[in-house]
């Protein structure tokens, strides 16, 4: 069977219940495109932020510390938002709420691209984090409701193949608009881009997005989101700061408190959840093994992705000297790749059915290995063209796992549940993420030593892929516990 079978074996439950939150409509592709170019940007501006930093710092005169806090300030308040944000849409409606947070994050990308000092960017930037956490569950919950069988499969693919382009061509995009410097803007613009595209997706929302709800009151749990977005913030936040001023105690006490955060939170949910007091997160969406066992494949992978993007533009950037442009533009090969690999994974998913995971991570874990051994090799002398084998086979293999994974991960969630289950899946990412840089941060930096030598950075890069290979070699064995597609029919 395959994934596009995998939401037609869990289709009655939720197309009858769709019914009952959302007026009957007949979805066009129009709603699809409205839903992704709101993802599209505020996935973009998770990476394209990168290749601005040292424009940024000089026209701003802004510290390390304040630059740290222009990427970090992003991440922390999308990752510990989330989950509330998919709450507030299954409560107010899932519409309104990605309207409301594509607004915000218009509103805050312009505020960035005006910013006069440091301050005010970081500002701008968490508020750009916020309204992302607003948007981002919204999508996948109402593509989760509006589509069904081959249309729902198909739109998750859309999904996962917007994400690759933003994450892929963020550094490309970055670049681009820096070297153009359109109306003498530089830096700003990769803000400014941002809103022309919002403006226009939210003046189309209303005619092509139909409303839907969830079920289970109408009170937000505030002790659930207060306890849920500190243990996630103490969590990422000293894996963001803690390398960079040394691991001092306050990020060790940090990182005790969150496994106590959550299990309190955990508790708090159960105890609501008895008395049907409405909790932040139904616990018992997670009884549904294929979306508990997808949260750690989905994890497990997330920690091999935004890592990978990190250090290999250092070493590009770094260690042989080219732009953001030029490096941006050998990314074309990983992006090359992820395409051809998103349009084969429904054919192949047909056939494979969950394995069509494994087979991605495995392509992956081979695209890194081909890098290693490549870079080892070419060190900071040879020719970087050498790379574009492993960066294809790499970005092959996330497009055969990336394309299908959401729809695997949320194939048996009812509509109800739709925007919260889409909120934790976004940020199992997030905090996967975080935590692959944390991880491969530290090999990295510490194969880096001085950083002076001309191969240093071929010789970090090559240690840091071997983590990388390790995360998703641990996807493929993940999968196997994903239940088997007759176990769900």
């Amino acid at each position: 069977m395959s994934t596009t079978a995998t939401p037609r074996s869990a289709a009655p439950a939720p197309v009858a219940a769709a019914r009952t939150t959302a007026p009957d409509h007949t979805p066009s592709w129009g709603t699809l495109l409205v839903l992704l170019a709101g993802v599209f940007i505020t996935t973009l501006d998770f990476f394209i932020v990168n290749v601005a930093i040292p424009a940024t710092q000089a026209d701003l005169g802004a510290s390390s510390a304040a630059i740290q806090w222009v990427v970090a300030g992003y991440g922390l308040a999308l990752a510990g938002l989330l989950i509330t944000g998919g709450r507030l849409g299954d409560m107010a409606g899932r519409r309104r709420m990605f309207m409301i947070g594509l607004g915000a994050f218009t509103i805050a990308s312009a505020a960035c691209g005006l910013a006069q000092n440091p301050e005010m960017l970081i500002v701008s930037r968490v508020a750009q984090g916020a309204s992302a956490a607003l948007l981002m569950p919204q999508v996948l919950g109402i593509l989760n409701v509006v589509y069904t069988g081959q249309h729902r499969a198909r739109a998750f693919m859309a999904y996962g193949l917007t994400i690759g382009f933003a994450g892929v061509f963020g550094q490309l995009i970055g670049g681009g608009l820096i070297e153009i410097d359109l109306f003498g803007l530089d830096w700003r613009s990769i803000y400014w881009i941002n809103v022309p595209v919002g403006i226009a997706a939210l003046v189309m929302t209303p005619r092509l997005v139909p409303e839907s709800k969830g079920t289970g009151g109408t009170r937000l749990d505030l002790v659930g989101a207060v306890l849920v977005t500190g243990g996630l913030v103490a969590v990422v936040l000293p894996l963001v700061q803690g390398r960079e001023q040394g691991w001092p105690l306050w990020t060790w006490l940090s990182l005790a408190a969150a496994p106590v955060l959550i299990a309190e939170f955990a508790w708090y949910q159960r105890r609501l959840a008895r008395r049907d007091a409405a909790p932040l997160i139904d616990l018992e969406m997670f009884k549904e093994r294929s979306f508990s066992a997808g949260l750690a494949v989905t994890l497990a992978y997330s920690l091999a992705m935004a890592s990978f993007f990190l250090v290999l533009a250092l070493y590009l950037q770094m260690g042989h000297g080219m732009t953001a442009l030029n490096s941006g533009l050998l990314f074309m090969a990983l992006g090359v790749g992820y395409f051809i690999g998103a349009a084969q994974a429904e054919k192949i998913a047909a056939r494979l059915g969950r394995q069509v995971l494994t087979l991605g991570a495995v392509l992956t874990a081979g695209g890194y290995a081909v890098l290693a051994e490549t870079v080892a090799g070419i060190g900071a002398t040879g020719s970087v063209m050498w790379l574009i084998p492993g960066l294809a086979l790499a970005g092959y293999g996330m497009g055969v796992a990336l394309a299908p994974m959401s729809a695997i991960v949320l194939a048996g969630i009812t509509p109800k549940h739709a925007a919260s289950a889409a909120g934790v899946l976004t940020t199992a990412q997030q905090v996967g993420g975080a935590l692959g840089v944390a991880v491969v941060g530290i090999v990295f930096y510490d194969a880096l030593g001085t950083g002076l030598a001309a191969n240093d950075y071929a010789h970090a890069v090559t240690w840091a892929l071997i983590p990388l290979t390790i995360f998703c070699v641990a996807t493929a064995a993940l999968v196997q516990l994903l239940p088997k597609p007759a176990a769900r029919d």
